[in-house]
């Protein structure tokens, strides 16, 4: 059970990998969208053959790195299920992932399915309605040239696991003296070109049925309304503690389950794809816009733009008076990450392991701000959550978006998380930062060099015999021990940790908010010396 959790944990991980550059591409495409709001900049502005030139560019850009997210999330979870040379995992699954969807063409194309015989004109033309037409003809694409199945992010993600267990069981494999050349890394592309046609006629025949699975989930999820947003906001706050959460995202942002919609003529599936496609279109349909933003930033704003840093201020205000000056630098740069950026770990390791009570009304809290924007018909997207959001897919794109009123709930917001959280601290003394007795908030030291830091982490971890793996996500130090009982948690908070979660006996993840990559670096940079 406990592998089954952590190798679910390390693929959530490895999910996150294209996040970047979709968050990246999508920012660019909000400010861009700006450029044509002529209530904004003026008619002859955003009209002027310049400005459109530069737009259709950008769109034209940002397009082509949607449309490449199937191979994106290959090369990323090849890459991170991967335990050893990796960039032999990422060139192998190039090849994996382009023979997987070659072979399922060169199957369909045996059945007599092609591009121009699912189009929805000749499949009507064949006698079937125009709605099972649509819905037959939705069930394939043309992918980097290739005519296969409309598997999306699933058939990347199929590629990049099959990659993975053949690169970590066969890329040390030593074969006999007169064929040892293809030993070791090289044989890692040759079983793949051997194995993977075999994965590509079981997807074959099976895909079908997931496909039908994943639309009836998507259409469940579509048909509950805001009972299945409130649901959605709850869960993905419950998962933090385990990372999971990152699984349901991903599958909410670019499966079907996240919602299918025409756009422009084409099939586009998940919440975040939609709304980025949407954002584009020269005409936008605000029924397909604001029911793909209903699980996107539009519901953590008012938490993490306006509640969590009010919880910090509560924090600030319940911490003992001797320690306030050296939790004030601490909690404000969290509560200023999580304003502007909407990391929110932070903060929320601060209290969720020490009070239920807080855990449990946070989530509620975001599930109720998925709801009630839901509800309010506001239609804010993207995949951040802090302020840069807020503003450039919110404010400066128009009133259509209903901005104000995310504000107007986010002020009830900061109310309301400022007395729970300083109400339930003081009446059952948690002990949130400031409020504990023992040697961690001792006086620091100066600030610390990387190489201080990387040697702090290392002691606290056990020394560099007790680590196996280092691999760090958005704001955690992920790490695989020999033996997490060995770890000094008073020492890695020192380190400018906001908690520890022992997985098991062997997984370990530290949180650092955004410092984490630097702390990461540190560390490795650390064991190389030792």
């Amino acid at each position: 059970m406990f592998k089954l959790r952590t190798y679910i944990q390390k693929l959530g991980k490895a999910l996150m990998g294209p996040l970047s550059i979709i968050v990246a591409s999508g920012l660019l495409l909000g400010i861009v969208s700006i450029l044509q709001n002529p209530t904004l900049v003026g008619e002859s502005f955003a009209h002027a053959t310049v400005v459109q030139t530069f737009v259709g560019g950008v769109q034209a850009v940002v397009g082509t790195m949607f449309g490449l997210l199937p191979i994106l999330f290959a090369i990323s979870v090849a890459i991170g299920m991967s335990r050893e040379d990796k960039e032999i995992a990422a060139f192998s699954v190039v090849i994996a992932f382009i023979l997987f969807h070659v072979v399922i063409n060169y199957l369909l194309q045996l059945k007599g399915i092609t591009a121009e015989s699912t189009t929805v004109d000749q499949l009507m033309s064949d006698g079937l309605s125009q709605i099972k037409a649509v819905e037959t003809s939705n069930m394939y694409e043309t992918l980097l040239g290739t005519f296969t199945y409309r598997m999306g992010v699933f058939g990347g993600i199929i590629a990049g696991l099959w990659t993975a267990m053949i690169h970590n069981r066969y890329h040390t494999k030593q074969l006999p003296t007169a064929l040892s050349f293809f030993s070791g890394n090289r044989f890692v592309p040759i079983m793949i070109v051997v194995t993977i046609p075999f994965v590509s006629i079981a997807s074959f025949l099976i895909w079908p049925f997931v496909n039908t699975a994943i639309n009836a989930l998507g259409g469940l999820i579509g048909k509950s309304g805001v009972i299945g947003t409130f649901l959605y906001g709850f869960s993905e706050r419950l998962l933090i503690p385990t990372g999971l959460h990152h699984v349901l995202n991903q599958l909410i942002r670019f499966t079907p389950i996240g919602g299918t919609a025409m756009i422009d003529g084409e099939t586009v599936s998940g919440a975040l794809s939609i709304f980025n496609a949407e954002l584009a279109a020269p005409v936008k349909d605000m029924d397909i816009l604001r029911n793909a933003t209903r699980f996107l930033t539009q519901g953590t704003h008012p938490f993490m733009v306006f509640g969590l840093p009010a919880a910090c201020y509560a924090m600030y205000k319940t911490s003992y008076l001797a320690q306030r000056p050296k939790v004030k630098g601490m909690l404000i740069a969290a509560a200023a990450t999580c304003f502007l950026t909407g990391i929110t770990e932070p903060i929320e390791f601060a209290f969720i392991f020490i009070s239920p009570i807080l855990w449990v009304f946070h989530a509620f809290m975001a599930g109720l701000s998925f709801m009630l924007m839901n509800l309010f018909g506001v239609a804010v997207g993207n995949a951040g959550g802090g302020f840069i959001d807020l503003a450039i897919f919110g404010i400066l794109q128009g009133t259509y978006t209903r901005w104000y009123l995310v504000v107007a709930l986010g002020l009830v917001y900061a109310v309301a998380y400022y007395f729970v959280f300083k109400y339930v601290i003081e009446k059952f003394d948690v002990k949130t930062p400031g409020r504990s007795n023992d040697d961690v908030l001792e006086d620091e030291e100066e600030e610390s060099t990387e190489n201080d830091l990387g040697k702090l982490i290392l002691q606290g971890l056990g020394g560099a015999d007790n680590i196996q793996e280092i691999d760090n996500c958005i704001s955690r130090l992920r790490l695989v021990l020999k033996d997490t009982a060995l770890i000094d948690e008073k020492l890695l908070k020192k380190t400018g940790s906001m908690g520890i979660v022992k997985i098991n006996d062997t997984n370990l993840q530290v949180v650092y908010g955004g410092q984490v990559e630097y702390a990461t670096r540190s560390l490795k940079m650390e064991i190389k010396r030792n």
